[in-house]
């Protein structure tokens, strides 16, 4: 008797022995690398804004450090969430809800008079956008729809943030440079706007969807919403809290945060600034980190499929701690080799870590992973979180930025002996 497909899964009326000379996996990649591009003018921001609102409303960096710090937590608390979210209510509803609230929030920043509402537009509603369009998105991704080049494809998606950078802030920076912040912010929510018909007509929650198997897989049936996305992503995080490699991972992960989003996003800027370099040249410094960041990144994805992923963590951390020991001595009112060449060096470790990182959840946590992924993600935007309002309060203090540097060499130092502890799942 011939089998018949399953009652649960849409039948692909299309011709099974003419499949497309291109797996649909790669267009909903596209799709989601587009996506975070167009988001990412958010996470560029920041580090400009400093400056501005300091001048303009006499806020102290401390206080501005302080609605970055909620943005970065919320961006991290909020992406187990939003990784739940997903399996009960698709990606694409989820993904094109959060741009929509980044737009909101950062549109609104342009009539708020007091701290409070810096707090409100840019801490609370871009980081709940954020989260939920945050790596955990990308993990999610690649876990329905590759089996094969997962860490690749991972790789990928996780430079779209960076190539996001590298389109936005030198145009963010002129535009804040030049006619004011105000622009600036009202060019990102508009960024964000743009992306939502592409998310809306052409991503797709699951392989079965279209009556296909996942890039190098086998067929399955599109599994049913799960209910209670809450309380699952509790669950989750629960049964991890339980185990040795979660906390490793998350402490290993919460001084990746504290070492790239929350110091050198925020602070390189007004730091460089503080030492006679014009904001321009320093953005456009952050724009090479973009750079060299797709290929970093992308490559780590490609080792992550060959070797072992503990290994290159700590070889990552390594590198990056010894380059921030070395930063305070490169700060200079010109861009000189020296200075170039750590810009080049942390921009290939920048987010190297996040292939290993999301490969070593699935490792642990199997089809949980992607929610595990999320919580460590969260410590890592803590960890950021905490760095951001202490670098912004130790320049207010001390009048300068070189004890943060300094302690975020040695946080690195110390991620790479913790990610050598994590024991192999056999």
């Amino acid at each position: 008797m011939p089998q018949t497909a399953p009652a649960s899964a849409p039948v692909d009326r299309r011709s099974p022995q003419r499949p497309a000379r291109v797996h649909r996996a790669w267009f909903v990649a596209a799709v989601t690398f587009v996506t975070i591009i167009g988001a990412a003018g958010f996470a560029s921001l920041p580090g400009l804004l400093i400056e501005p609102l300091h001048a303009e409303f006499d806020w102290s960096r401390g206080t501005i450090g302080l609605a970055v710090s909620v943005n970065l937590a919320l961006y991290g608390l909020t992406a187990p969430f939003a990784a739940a979210l997903m399996d009960r209510f698709g990606i694409r509803r989820v993904v094109a809800l959060a741009l929509l609230v980044i737009a909101s929030g950062s549109l609104a920043t342009v009539w708020m008079t007091a701290p409070w509402q810096l707090v409100l537009f840019w801490g609370v509603l871009v980081g709940l956008g954020s989260g939920s369009m945050a790596l955990a998105f990308a993990a999610t991704v690649t876990g329905r729809w590759f089996t094969a080049r997962r860490g690749l494809v991972t790789g990928i998606l996780t430079a779209a943030g960076a190539s996001g950078q590298l389109v936005f802030l030198p145009l963010l920076a002129w535009l804040v440079e030049h006619h004011g912040w105000r622009p600036a912010t009202v060019t990102v929510s508009l960024s964000a706007l743009a992306v939502v018909p592409f998310v809306w007509l052409l991503m797709r929650d699951h392989p079965a969807d279209v009556g296909l198997a996942p890039y190098g897989g086998t067929y399955a049936p599109k599994p049913a919403p799960v209910p209670g996305a809450a309380r699952r992503a509790l669950r989750v995080l629960l049964d991890a809290a339980r185990t040795g490699p979660f906390w490793l991972l998350a402490g290993t992960f919460a001084i990746c945060g504290a070492s790239t989003n929350g110091l050198v996003k925020t602070h390189f800027v007004p730091a460089a600034h503080d030492h006679g370099m014009p904001v321009t040249a320093a953005a456009g410094l952050l724009a090479v980190v973009g750079v060299f960041d797709v290929i970093g990144t992308v490559a780590s994805g490609w080792f992550t499929d060959r070797f072992d992923s503990r290994r290159l963590l700590a070889v990552y951390y390594a590198l990056r701690g010894v380059s921030l020991l070395f930063l305070p001595m490169l700060l200079a009112p010109s861009v000189r080799p020296p200075l170039l060449f750590f810009i080049v060096f942390y921009g290939l470790d920048w987010v190297a870590t996040v292939p290993p990182t999301i490969a070593l959840c699935r490792e642990h946590y199997g089809d949980d992973g992607a929610i595990v992924f999320g919580w460590v993600l969260a410590s890592h935007q803590i960890g950021a979180a905490v760095v951001a309002f202490l670098g912004g309060l130790t320049r207010d203090l001390t009048g300068s930025y070189d004890t943060v540097w300094y302690a975020s060499g040695a946080l690195c130092a110390m991620a790479a002996l913790m990610a050598m502890t994590i024991r192999r799942r056999r």
